[in-house]
């Protein structure tokens, strides 16, 4: 379903009405408008479910004798359109016997109306399905914050620790099975903890979001960013060779040390070390042993100053660039 949802503010329920007879539909329209709906119309099955694609629809209304697609069919495939969103359906029929009935609570439709329609029975039973959508899109939003909570980092927007963990642990398998390279990354923000201390923990935490959109904004959609702890931030890069690993840890490194992080009234000239490790290796077995090797990468990196890449391969740091841009400086100064 497209989404032309409305925004949550927005209160008034969207009816789509759905009748092939002119009169009766003119005159549902009226009663459900006069009442507070907002109310769309069309003449046809076929109409009625394309308009339902298109999704903002709060209710569908329909009749179940239409040309080109009945009420029926088009309920059947508006639930399989929805998916996890919940669309109340109420079928329209001159016919009350007991097996129309049944065949569309069968195939999904949520509740039944009898024509000609008495308006009390009519806003009753449409404001009663409108409830129970609200309650239900009310239980999606929160389970939808619920499990945001549970894999996403608060603060910065990126991937947890708790999901980096399991994420990395399937990466490292799949590595194993397939044979596939894997890298990953480990970024250190230098002398953060000056920020909070001379410009206070906003800055800090200012900073951090950046620093992590930055680094977002220089991976593919299949790598992972997550926050590891503190200032740092973990790259899990499948599919990723020495060379890839490099070009990412460089890109990641431009991006936040390229331009300055801007706080209000300040800019922070912002920097960070990266350590690289690579599985396939002789030293690696294990995605514990991966990150231990990329800890020990970004610990090299920082002790040789700061502001640079080290990637850790077979028992020694094979790389370590001569940086020259962005210059380097040993603590965060505002201007």
């Amino acid at each position: 379903m497209t989404d032309e949802r409305r925004a949550p503010e927005q209160s008034t329920p969207l009816v789509l009405l759905a009748e092939d007879d002119r009169l009766f539909r003119s005159s549902l329209s009226e009663m459900l408008r006069k009442h507070g709906f907002a109310v769309e119309s069309v003449d046809d099955g076929q109409k009625a479910l394309e308009r339902i694609r298109r999704g903002g629809i709060d209710l569908a209304l329909l009749d179940v004798v239409m040309p080109k697609l009945s009420g029926v069919e088009v309920c059947r495939m508006a639930k399989s359109i929805a998916g996890a969103d919940f669309l109340p359906v109420v079928l329209l029929t001159a016919r009350n016997d007991v097996e129309s009935r049944v065949e569309g609570l069968r195939i999904g439709a949520d509740d039944y109306l009898g024509k000609p329609c008495d308006e009390r029975e009519l806003v009753a039973r449409v404001q009663n399905m409108l409830k129970i959508k609200h309650a239900h899109d009310d239980m999606q939003r929160t389970k939808h914050r619920l499990e945001k909570l549970a894999i996403e980092d608060e603060l910065t927007g990126v991937y947890n620790y708790r999901y980096l963990q399991e994420r990395l642990g399937e990466e490292f398998k799949r590595a194993q099975r397939y044979r596939y390279p894997l890298a990953c990354a480990m970024i250190d923000i230098d002398h953060f903890k000056l920020f909070n201390d001379q410009f206070g923990h906003d800055t800090g935490d200012t900073v951090l979001r950046e620093v992590a959109q930055r680094i977002r904004a220089s991976v593919r959609d299949v790598d992972v960013v997550a926050r590891y702890g503190g200032e740092e931030f973990l790259l899990v890069l499948p599919n990723t060779h020495f060379a890839g690993a490099l070009n990412v840890a460089d890109r990641v490194w431009r991006a936040v040390g390229g331009k300055p992080v801007t706080v209000p009234e300040r800019r922070h000239h912002v920097t960070v070390s990266v350590g690289v490790a690579l599985y396939p290796s002789r030293d690696i077995t294990s995605k514990d042993q991966l990150l231990k090797s990329a800890d020990e990468a970004l610990y090299s990196a920082k002790g040789d100053g700061r502001d640079r890449i080290c990637v850790f391969q077979q028992q020694g740091y094979i790389y370590r660039p001569d940086i020259s841009t962005p210059s380097q400086k040993p603590a965060p100064t505002g201007s």
